[in-house]
């Protein structure tokens, strides 16, 4: 484990310590910046239960993301021209106002995922398109530091 105020790795059990309302983990160096916190209490499993040991790690899957397509402007002005509607139909239909459908036509907005969704319904057209977050190697981010706030700030040491 390393300090999250210096980087140098901790030796024994980091110190909890609270600097401006956020606790971090620090080396015994470090938490003269702050508040030293107590451990928390942990919370009684009660008899025959297995502590730690028996306990499973989760991992969220990599579930595919949406993104808008390119030219979201265009397919959206001609399926609305296509169907005969104003801008002002379509935004009646949709529940938005028109002012909302102008700036999309016009490129000035990206509709969220729910405005998406809503135009693709009602206009029967394909906005959103999959796309997977690339996923880093293990072994490369498992050896990766982080960054910590030693690397941005320059401590003033207090003589």
């Amino acid at each position: 484990m390393r300090c999250e105020i210096c980087g140098k790795k901790v030796t024994g059990k980091p110190v909890r310590t609270k600097i401006d309302n956020s606790i971090m983990s620090t080396c015994n160096d470090c938490s003269k910046f702050g508040k030293i916190q107590r451990e928390p209490p942990r919370p009684n499993r009660g008899p025959g239960s297995r502590g730690s040991v028996g306990r499973r790690r989760t991992f969220r899957s990599q579930e595919p993301t949406h993104e808008v397509i390119e030219d979201y402007q265009k397919v959206i002005r001609e399926a609305r021209e296509k169907k005969g509607w104003s801008r002002e139909d379509l935004g009646e239909n949709i529940y938005e106002k028109v002012s909302v459908i102008n700036r999309l036509e016009s490129g000035k907005m990206v509709p969220d995922l729910k405005l998406a969704r809503k135009l693709e319904k009602s206009l029967n057209i394909t906005l959103l398109e999959k796309t997977e977050e690339a996923q880093l190697d293990e072994s490369n981010s498992l050896n990766r530091r982080k960054a910590t706030i030693g690397d941005v700030v320059r401590i003033k040491k207090v003589k």
